[in-house]
C-alpha cells in the first residue's frame, strides 16, 4: 500500500476532531471518538519475551537469554510468534470489547538499551552490552513483530532512548553524562538500526535526563530521530513527564512539562501529564498546531495496524494460537539454546545409567518465578528444574529447598539456616547433586516491580545472597559431585568451584525441560555470553559513571571472571581457513569431538587507529549446527561500519589503514583461549 495512504488517513481522522479531543487521543489510554470513528484503545502493552501481563501466552526466556542465543533469524521467528499470539488476543478481547492496557498492538518491545554495569536489575530485558549484537538482534526482533504485510502485524517500539541503564533508585532525577563518542559509539547506534533497517514503528523514551536534558525531551535525541527519518510515534516512559518538574526541575509545572514534551516531539504520553495539555495551550505554551501534529503521528501508527480498515489479513488469526503446540515447541528450543555452560571439568553430561540418585537442591529448584524473569506473561504450563529433572530420571530423587531465596531463614519461627541440614543429608544420600541457585524478579528488575527494598531493584554487588552462600559452601562440603544451576538475569560470580556450572538465566516456561536435556546429553549447550562476567563490583568505575572506560570487553582492563561470548558445548570445534573478500569474511567450521552440537561463529574486527576502541569489537556472527565429524563453510558480510573508528568529538570515519578480522568461537582474548582451549584464527585487512 502506497506509504502516503497512512499519512492521509490520519490527517483525515484528525481533522475530523477540535483540539480538545486531539489532546485526549495523546494519553495512553485514548478514549473513543465516535465522530472519528475511534475505538477507545490503550497504547500501554509489553511483549519483551512473550505477550505480557494480559493473560496466558506463551513465555520466551527472557530477553537477556535470548540473547545469548546469538541467532538473529531464530529471534525473528520467535517474535513472529509473539506478535501472532498478541493479533489473535486482540480479536478476542476486541470482540467482547475489552479494550484494557496490555491487550493492544503498540506492543513496547525490545528494550535494546546497553547493559553497561552488571549491577542494573533491568539489564535482563535487554540484548546484553555490545552495540553491534543488540542492533542486529533488536532489528530481527522488530521484524518479527512487525512483520512483511501490507499492514503491521503488531507495532513494535525501541526503548529507552537512549543513555540509560540505571541505577533504578535514582533514575527520576539522575543526569546521564556521556561524551559524544560514547553517545556514537555505544549508546545511539542500535536506536539508529532499529529506525534505519528495521523500520520499528515506535520509540520510548527514558526516565533520567541525558548530558542534561530529559530524555523525553531531548533536542539532541529528538535531532537524531529526525537524522535517522524516522516516522513513526514517540512515547514518554510511564510517568516520565510528571518527572520534569517533580524530581529534574527543568520545569516548574506539570502544564509546562507538558508542553516541554509535546513541542520537542512527545506524540503518546504514558502517564497523567497530558491531562494538562488544555492548560498549556490556555498559557500559550503550546499552539494547536503542536496537539494536532501529534495526534497525526498517533492516527497514523494505528492506520499502519488497520484500525481503520473494513478488515486486515490478521483478522482471522483464531484465539487458539496462543499457547499452541507449535510455539510452545519454539519456547522449548530457545530454552535450550540459551543456556550457558561456564564450567565442566567431565561431569557432564550425566550417564543415567550410572546414577541411582540425584539431589537437586536450592530456592530456585522448583520455582516458577526462576523461570520468568520480570515483564512476563501467565504460561498455561511451566516445568521447573527439579520436575525437568524428575521427567528425565526415573532413580531417586531427594529435594530440598536449602535455603530461601535471601531471608536467612525459609519458616520465619524456625531459627536461621532452617533447611541447611537437610540440603547436606539430600546431597548426602545422592550420587549427584542439582544445587539451583540465583536470583528472580524480585530481587532484580524495574524499580518498582520489585520486592528489593535494598537497591530498587538493582544488585548491590555480583554475589549471590548470603544464605545461598552459606548453601553452597555447606553442600560443597559434603564432597559429592555438585552441578550449580544459577538462574539470573545478570552476571554473578558463584565465588566456588563446583564441578560444573550452568548459567540459566530466566529460561521461560519449560526451563526445567531444558535443562534436563542438557544435563542428561539429549542436548548439547550452545548459549554464550552477551554479557562481561566480572569477578568484582568493587573494581568496576561508579554505577552513575556513564563513560564506557573499563567497562565491557571492548574496554576491559582486567577484572575478568567470564568474558563476553564466552561458553561451552560438550564437543569440541575447529575454526579455520579464514579469509575476507568483498566485504565477507569466510571460514571453515569442523565438530572435531563426539557430541551433535550447535556453536556459535563469531568474528571480531581489531583497528589500530588512535580512537579505535582499545581491544576489539564484535562484527558479525552466525549459528551453525554440527554433527559430530561434520564440517561447513560459514560466510558472514561485514559492514564498512565495522571498519570506522569514532572520534571524541563524535564524528565517525575510516581512518585505519591496517585491520585484523580474528574468527572463532570467542573473543580472540588470552581468557577465552585458556577457558576454551581453542584458538581465534586471524586475517590482516588493508584498507
Amino acid at each position: 500500500m502506497d506509504k502516503n495512504y497512512f499519512q492521509q488517513k490520519a490527517e483525515e481522522i484528525t481533522a475530523k476532531m477540535t483540539t480538545e479531543e486531539q489532546a485526549e487521543q495523546l494519553k495512553y489510554d485514548a478514549p473513543a471518538n465516535e465522530k472519528a470513528g475511534l475505538k477507545a484503545y490503550n497504547w500501554w502493552s509489553e511483549a519483551l519475551h512473550g505477550v505480557a501481563r494480559a493473560g496466558s501466552a506463551t513465555m520466551f526466556p527472557q530477553a537477556i537469554g535470548l540473547a545469548a542465543m546469538f541467532d538473529d533469524k531464530f529471534l525473528e521467528e520467535v517474535a513472529d510468534v509473539i506478535s501472532t499470539e498478541a493479533r489473535a488476543m486482540y480479536n478476542a478481547y476486541s470482540g467482547h470489547e475489552d479494550r484494557d492496557i496490555y491487550k493492544g498492538l503498540t506492543l513496547w518491545s525490545p528494550n535494546i538499551n546497553i547493559f553497561r554495569d552488571p549491577r542494573w536489575g533491568r539489564g535482563q530485558e535487554t540484548y546484553g552490552e555490545d552495540p553491534f549484537l543488540t542492533g542486529k538482534l533488536g532489528s530481527a526482533f522488530v521484524r518479527g513483530l512487525q512483520g512483511k504485510g501490507e499492514f503491521l502485524k503488531t507495532a513494535a517500539c525501541a526503548k529507552h532512548l537512549a543513555v540509560h541503564s540505571g541505577p533504578e533508585n535514582l533514575r527520576h532525577e539522575f543526569d546521564a553524562v556521556a561524551s559524544p563518542k560514547d553517545m556514537e559509539e555505544t549508546y545511539l547506534p542500535a536506536f539508529r538500526e532499529l529506525i534505519e533497517d528495521a523500520g520499528v514503528e515506535g520509540v520510548m523514551g527514558a526516565y533520567n535526563r541525558v548530558n542534561g536534558e530529559p530524555a523525553c525531551a531531548s533536542k539532541f535525541l529528538m535531532g537524531k530521530l529526525k537524522e535517522w527519518n524516522f516516522d513513526g510515534y514517540f512515547v514518554s516512559d510511564c510517568w516520565a513527564i510528571r518527572d520534569f518538574h517533580t524530581s529534574h526541575k527543568v520545569t516548574s509545572t506539570a502544564p509546562e512539562s507538558a508542553a516541554m514534551a509535546l513541542k520537542a516531539g512527545c506524540d503518546i504520553n504514558c502517564g497523567n501529564t497530558y491531562l494538562h495539555i488544555l492548560e498549556a495551550l490556555e498559557e500559550g505554551l503550546i499552539e494547536p498546531e503542536d496537539i494536532r501534529k501529534a495526534c497525526v503521528h498517533a492516527m497514523r501508527t494505528r492506520a499502519r495496524l488497520g484500525m481503520f480498515e473494513e478488515g486486515t489479513e490478521f483478522d482471522s488469526i483464531p484465539y487458539d494460537v496462543v499457547g499452541c503446540k507449535k510455539h510452545k515447541k519454539v519456547a522449548l528450543e530457545c530454552s535450550r539454546r540459551s543456556m550457558v555452560l561456564l564450567k565442566n571439568n567431565g561431569i557432564l553430561p550425566l550417564a543415567k545409567s550410572s546414577l541411582k540418585s540425584i539431589a537437586v537442591i536450592g530456592p530456585n529448584a522448583d520455582s516458577r518465578e526462576a523461570l520468568e524473569g520480570n515483564y512476563c506473561g501467565r504460561a498455561d504450563e511451566y516445568v521447573t528444574f527439579l520436575e525437568g529433572i524428575r521427567n528425565a530420571f526415573d532413580g531417586r530423587i531427594f529435594y530440598s529447598e536449602g535455603s530461601a531465596l535471601f531471608k536467612d531463614r525459609v519458616m520465619n519461627l524456625a531459627v536461621a539456616d532452617d533447611r541447611l541440614a537437610e540440603a547436606v543429608i539430600a546431597a548426602e544420600n545422592s550420587d549427584v547433586v542439582i544445587l539451583c541457585v540465583g536470583l528472580n524478579a524480585t530481587l532484580e528488575g524495574e524499580e518498582g516491580d520489585t520486592g528489593n527494598e535494598f537497591c530498587s531493584g538493582d544488585k548491590p554487588d555480583l554475589r549471590l545472597p548470603e544464605t545461598q552462600r552459606k548453601l553452597i559452601k555447606a553442600v560443597l562440603g559434603t564432597g559429592k559431585p555438585v552441578i550449580i544451576v544459577n538462574a539470573t538475569g545478570s552476571a554473578i560470580n558463584i565465588e566456588e568451584e563446583p564441578d560444573a556450572l550452568i548459567h540459566a538465566w530466566y529460561p521461560g516456561q519449560f526451563g526445567g525441560t531444558a535443562l534436563a536435556d542438557i544435563l542428561f546429553g539429549n542436548v548439547s549447550p550452545s548459549g554464550k555470553l552477551p554479557v562481561t562476567f566480572y569477578e568484582d563490583a568493587s573494581k568496576l568505575p561508579e554505577f552513575t559513571d556513564y563513560s564506557m572506560k573499563n567497562r565491557t570487553y571492548r574496554y576491559a582492563e582486567g577484572n575478568v571472571l567470564y568474558p563476553f561470548g564466552y561458553g561451552l558445548t560438550y564437543s569440541k570445534t575447529k575454526v579455520s581457513d579464514l579469509s575476507f573478500a568483498d566485504g565477507t569474511a569466510t571460514v571453515t567450521v569442523e565438530n572435531t569431538g563426539n557430541f551433535d552440537t550447535g556453536e556459535i561463529v563469531q568474528f571480531y574486527i581489531k583497528d589500530t587507529s588512535a580512537d579505535a576502541v582499545p581491544n576489539h569489537s564484535l562484527c558479525g556472527f552466525a549459528r551453525v549446527d554440527l554433527k559430530k565429524g561434520e564440517k561447513k563453510t560459514v560466510s558472514v558480510k561485514i559492514e564498512d561500519r565495522s571498519f570506522t573508528a569514532v572520534h571524541e568529538d563524535g564524528t565517525r570515519s575510516l581512518d585505519g589503514k591496517e585491520f585484523t578480522l580474528y574468527a572463532g568461537i570467542s573473543q580472540p582474548d588470552e581468557l577465552s583461549r585458556k577457558l576454551t582451549g581453542t584458538e581465534t584464527v586471524s586475517v590482516k585487512i588493508n584498507k
